[in-house]
């Protein structure tokens, strides 16, 4: 889609630059000249031109993928003026937290933004066995440090001085499980993590991918009402998984380049509430009616789809870690300064009569800078029937969340 730079992950390649200089901490400074704003095609998601001088080696990168990067951008650079020359270096600066990192999305969620040269501290959380995770990951040659915090009494402490919370903290959906299966167990940790993130770090990203998402976020939102801090800019679900598996099978059936391929997907993050808008795929791209149904059905199906292939085993946590980590480079891109970051996302939202939405959003360092209501225009019959079809049930699903928060107390 026009505009939208999601980022992806290979280590060594992806590295999103702000505009601030300054060293990666405990390594020593990559500096990186440029004379242009084209992005170089090898290194998807990486915000830089096409003259690379590497004068010396960073612990995220080490050389071969120093060597690659200058390979990458030589043949260009013999091409390009010089004239605009300017240094800037990628500036680990920011602070994460993930709250469930010993569980199934939450260990390679982990693992994937432990990569990001973004970030100065990795701290994960969860109610047992996150200190081997911690130690784990620590030994991972990447800028941040990595601590790891267990227990409702160490949870203060690993929320102190967060830019970016991420929640996939919860139980997993198992065979016959719908999202609405997990409400009772969710609900709860959702309400409980949130009130220790106001307490804590107010001011950060939140993330929220405790499923059901339709309902968890908006506990999220109540919980933060009634703490006084709630700042609908900066509490996201999130949906990313929808669309990476729409841009993947988009890409498949229609023998497309995946990296190319960007497919929007409104609505909500559950069944017929998740509504890819095939037709406003890029590049632009036909669908028969036929395959207009089996894609719809099978992006909203998708979960299920890796939940019985698992056959009890779990649920899509690699993919959602995958995507999870693309949203949190996402923020962090944005926090950073990058004033092209596009995702999809639920969030408060007045593009409907309903009170969250998931469509997609401009990011900033401020969080939601603009909701893209030109999605929602111009849609196909089938798209419009479907996007009316499922606002009774992320009503119902959103109306729940906001009820059991009122019916709980907040913790002071």
């Amino acid at each position: 889609m026009a505009a939208t730079s999601p980022a992806t992950f290979s280590i060594g390649s992806t590295i999103s630059l702000g505009t601030k200089v300054s060293q990666l901490p405990q390594s020593k400074p990559l500096s990186m000249r440029f004379n242009s704003q084209n992005t170089l095609a090898t290194f998807s998601g990486l915000k830089a031109a096409t003259f690379v001088k590497c004068e010396s080696e960073s612990s995220f990168l080490g050389k071969e993928s120093s060597a690659v990067l200058r390979g990458a951008a030589a043949p260009k650079a013999q091409k390009s003026s010089q004239r605009s020359q300017y240094h800037l270096i990628p500036q680990a600066s920011y602070k994460v937290a993930i709250l469930g990192a010993a569980g199934g999305i939450g260990q390679p969620l982990a693992l994937l933004v432990k990569m990001s040269p973004l970030i100065s501290a990795l701290h994960i959380y969860d109610i047992a066995n996150v200190k081997g995770v911690a130690a784990d990951l620590s030994h991972c040659n990447t800028p941040s440090q990595v601590l790891g915090f267990t227990g409702s009494s160490e949870l203060p402490n690993s929320l102190k001085g967060v830019d970016v919370v991420v929640i996939p903290a919860g139980v997993p959906r198992k065979p016959g499980m719908t999202r609405d299966d997990l409400f009772s167990i969710n609900a709860n940790i959702v309400k409980t993590l949130v009130e220790a993130v106001a307490d804590n770090c107010p001011d950060a990203f939140i993330h929220i991918i405790s499923n059901p998402v339709n309902s968890t976020l908006p506990i999220a939102a109540e919980v933060l009402k009634q703490k006084g801090v709630y700042d609908p800019k900066k509490l996201f679900g999130v949906t990313t998984l929808d669309v990476v598996r729409a841009n993947t099978f988009v890409a498949q059936k229609k023998n497309l380049k995946l990296i190319d391929v960007d497919v929007p997907v409104v609505g909500g993050h559950a069944g017929i509430t998740i509504l890819p808008l095939l037709s406003k795929t890029r590049p632009p791209v036909s669908f028969n009616d036929e395959e207009v149904q089996e894609l719809t059905v099978r992006i909203q199906n998708a979960g299920t789809e890796v939940v019985e292939a698992k056959e009890g085993a779990g649920s899509a946590t690699l993919s959602m870690a995958y995507a999870a980590a693309r949203f949190v480079e996402s923020s962090l891109r944005a926090l950073d300064g990058d004033a092209d970051v596009y995702e999809c996302s639920f969030v408060q939202s007045e593009l409907t009569e309903l009170p969250f939405f998931t469509s997609r959003v401009k990011l900033g360092r401020k969080g939601v800078e603009a909701i893209i209501s030109s999605d929602l225009q111009g849609l196909t019959e089938y798209e419009q029937k479907a996007l009316e079809a499922l606002k009774p049930e992320l009503k119902a699903s959103i109306e729940k969340g906001i009820a059991f928060a009122q019916k709980q107390p907040v913790t002071t």
